[in-house]
């Protein structure tokens, strides 16, 4: 369901790592003379302006004046970003590499998760589960859970969900009261609590999907999850629907449900089923109900397929004296749409025919016609309108009848009209 459809091609926390940390301090110790922690600032506030070539020019300079580790592990992890807003991924991976190589406690973290996204999106998938793992060794504690997505990730799309589970877990895991949770963390643990419920709703398994979107949900009120559970309970009634319509082969010779309990849960489950994108399985259900052995259980969900549907008109079901009303002509029409999930089709046709034959018939009387003829003409014009759709025969018939009552049972139409005649 889904209710969910594809994921973006970069998974994980959707923004990319900044080049620098907010809590950075200028470091101004550079051996060459040049301050390399200053063009860091300088960099970073082109690249935050939008002056990428520039400031990429002055990240070069930073890390060419090889100041101290941290101070060049800042420069070559800010080059990378930037490069990578520039469409240069060859540039920003090489120098992601050698942040990473760099070891240093804050940057080589930040560089190993903003190579393995990269990687992934390009789907060298082997290199990034490579680069996750790497991650998780340098230890870094706000990036173990990130580490562990992207890992579980990787086996998944290696077709091993079972090696997956241990990484889902470990990801989706919350540090132990009272330690509080970083933000990184946190975004990960809802971002793996959504990508995981999705895929559990796909696999057929409500009731773990609903699981993985308590633990988001325990971190952050997320939309999204909260739609995953909505679509997670979704399932659940429709398993529970589908066993009152149908019960199981080992319960069918226990007590039946009461008619009114299964036209309800014919009405609910085919509803279900049609908000699922499955109007076939809808119209199933429906026919299938309207069809049951039991007279009072098919009339009960006959009733329930009506109470969509307005009821007819005095005239439309007009009849002479002593006569049963006649059903409308337009009822089986209706109670098809309400079964297969199609009135809005229907009433898209007849809009669409009332919008013509408006036309046909308004033209000749806005240009003042005068001429018996033509609007004649215009008039079997806009009669035969509907003609071609799969209920045009049925209002030509029933218009048929009524003139045939009217006339006191003489048929005075022509054979084939108003298509012929």
């Amino acid at each position: 369901m889904t209710t969910t459809s594809g994921r973006p091609a970069r998974s994980g926390p959707a923004e990319a790592p900044e080049a620098t940390d907010p809590a950075d301090s200028p470091e101004r110790d550079a051996p060459s003379g040049v301050d390399a922690a200053a063009l860091c600032d300088q960099a970073q506030d082109l690249a935050e302006n939008g002056h990428l070539k520039r400031s990429a020019k002055l990240y070069e300079q930073a890390v060419a004046a090889n100041p101290r580790p941290a101070v060049q592990a800042r420069a070559l992890l800010g080059l990378a970003v930037v490069q990578d807003q520039r469409g240069d991924a060859q540039a920003s991976r090489a120098a992601a590499r050698r942040a990473l190589a760099t070891g240093d406690a804050r940057y080589a973290p930040r560089a190993a998760y903003h190579l393995a996204l990269s990687l992934e999106q390009d789907g060298e998938l082997t290199e990034a589960e490579r680069v996750w793992e790497r991650l998780l060794d340098l230890g870094a504690p706000d990036y173990t859970a990130v580490a562990h997505y992207g890992l579980a990730r990787a086996a998944e799309a290696r077709g091993d969900a079972a090696g997956a589970q241990d990484d889902w877990e470990r990801a989706l895991a919350l540090p132990p009261e009272p330690e509080p949770i970083g933000r990184l963390h946190a975004a990960t643990v809802v971002e793996a609590a959504r990508d995981l419920a999705g895929r559990l709703l796909e696999q057929g398994m409500p009731g773990a999907a609903a699981a993985a979107v308590e633990r988001g949900l325990s971190v952050a009120d997320d939309p999204g999850l909260r739609l995953l559970r909505a679509a997670a309970h979704l399932e659940h009634a429709i398993a529970d629907l589908g066993a009152v319509v149908e019960p199981p082969a080992d319960d069918r010779e226990g007590s039946l449900p009461e008619p009114g309990t299964s036209g309800a849960a014919v009405e609910l489950l085919a509803g279900l089923l049609a908000l699922r994108g499955e109007p076939e399985a809808a119209e199933r259900v429906w026919h299938a109900g309207l069809a049951d052995r039991d007279p009072e259980t098919a009339d009960a969900v006959h009733r329930r397929l009506r109470r969509a549907i307005a009821p007819p008109s005095a005239e439309a079901g007009e009849a002479e004296e002593g006569e049963e009303a006649a059903e409308p002509w337009w009822d089986r029409y209706l109670e098809e749409a309400v079964a297969t999930s199609s009135a809005p089709v229907l009433a898209g046709e007849l809009f669409a025919v009332v919008t013509q034959m408006h036309a046909l018939l308004a033209v000749p009387v806005a240009e003042g016609e005068s001429r018996p003829a033509a609007l004649r003409a215009a008039m079997e014009e806009a009669l035969r309108t509907p003609s071609g759709l799969v209920w045009g025969a049925d209002v030509h018939a029933d218009f048929r009848r009524r003139l045939r009552a009217a006339m006191g049972g003489e048929d005075v139409l022509p054979e084939g009209w108003p298509e012929q005649g």
